[in-house]
């Protein structure tokens, strides 16, 4: 079994800081790419910010600049520091990871259960 827990997540003012991360934990042979996806009331699910095993990373346009995404191999966790709220950041963060492990010889994704970030003040 293979399971990504999320933390992090929160109430901030616009023009505040959070920062998100999310553990994979059980038998992992290997992760590949992880990343982070979000989705807010209505709409659908969209890619926020991927980071390979190598660390290159990629980020949605609206949050250049703003958000960084790292991680730690060493503990199979991703990171997501995200800066200068806006109300439109508002949704359900989800992270995945792309993982040997599990009992499979594939590499699937797995995903976290949602992390709430609420921008408002």
């Amino acid at each position: 079994q293979v399971q990504l827990v999320e933390s992090g997540g929160g109430l901030v003012q616009p023009g505040g800081s959070l920062r998100l991360s999310c553990a994979a934990s059980g038998s992992i042979l290997s992760i590949g790419a992880m990343g982070w996806y979000r989705q807010a009331p209505g709409k659908q699910r969209e890619p926020v910010a991927i980071i390979t095993s190598g660390g290159g990373t990629n980020y949605r346009d609206s949050v250049k600049g703003r958000f960084t995404i790292s991680r730690d191999n060493a503990k199979n966790t991703v990171y997501l520091q995200m800066n200068s709220l806006k109300p439109e950041d508002t949704a359900v963060y989800y992270c995945y990871g792309e993982v040997v492990g599990g009992g499979s010889p594939l590499r699937l994704r797995y995903w976290g259960q949602g992390t709430q970030v609420t921008v408002s003040s």
